[in-house]
């Protein structure tokens, strides 16, 4: 969704906010192609990787659900959206800052400013791997068990470089090299995902721990 929520407010709020481009040029966040490699390559082998992921330690402590509620609860709904509105925002905050005009001046062109958010979203989310191991457990407990998700990321880590600095993979991807610099830079914005969604987990974990665990009354489980 992330992916989504930056294309749809790209498109309507670059051009508000008076950013720049080349003459005539239609600003996008990202390429066609850049859209369809985080899609198919960076989040496939992650993605596969958490299937091994060990279980949540606390899945039996819960309260059995009703078969009335579906497999994405409102809860679960409210972390996809928490998550996709934190990578859209991190990711055209980088995009502006990488082009003339708008809240955060920069001086890059255009590919500049899609690798830059190319980037960014392809951290995002390689961090957000770590938060999709639970819904409520700190991304952070049991955080070497899977080296399998480690393999994974630092394979499509590996890739993206690839397409970085590649010439003829430039070409195809419409990016351009980036420094040391830019790298820092989107890797501190991508990783406002983790440290944001392991304080909405806190909260919800402090949340269940001030019930017990109790069962609803009111709620029939079958």
């Amino acid at each position: 969704i992330g992916e989504v929520l930056t294309m749809f407010f790209g498109v309507v709020l670059v051009k508000q906010i008076g950013l720049h481009g080349e003459e005539n040029a239609v600003l996008l966040p990202l390429a066609a192609t850049q859209i369809l490699w985080i899609n198919l390559v960076t989040d496939g082998a992650p993605a596969l990787a958490l299937g091994v992921d060990p279980a949540d330690p606390d899945v039996m402590k819960r309260m059995p659900r009703s078969r009335a509620e579906g497999i994405l609860t409102v809860q679960m709904w409210l972390g996809i959206f928490l998550v996709g509105a934190i990578m859209a925002t991190g990711t055209l905050l980088v995009l502006d800052a990488s082009l003339p005009g708008g809240f955060l001046a920069g001086s890059g062109d255009m590919r500049y400013a899609q690798t830059m958010a190319f980037t960014t979203l392809m951290m995002f989310q390689l961090f957000n791997v770590f938060n999709a191991r639970s819904d409520e457990q700190s991304a952070f407990q049991g955080l070497f068990q899977n080296h399998w998700l480690w393999s994974a990321i630092g394979l499509s880590l590996t890739l993206h470089v690839l397409v970085i600095y590649l010439p003829f993979l430039q070409n195809a991807f419409s990016t351009t090299a980036l420094n040391a610099r830019d790298w820092l830079f989107c890797a501190i914005v991508a990783s406002s995902v983790l440290w944001l969604r392991e304080l909405s987990k806190l909260v919800t974990r402090a949340r269940r721990h001030r019930l017990g665990f109790r069962p609803n009354p009111e709620r029939n489980p079958l």
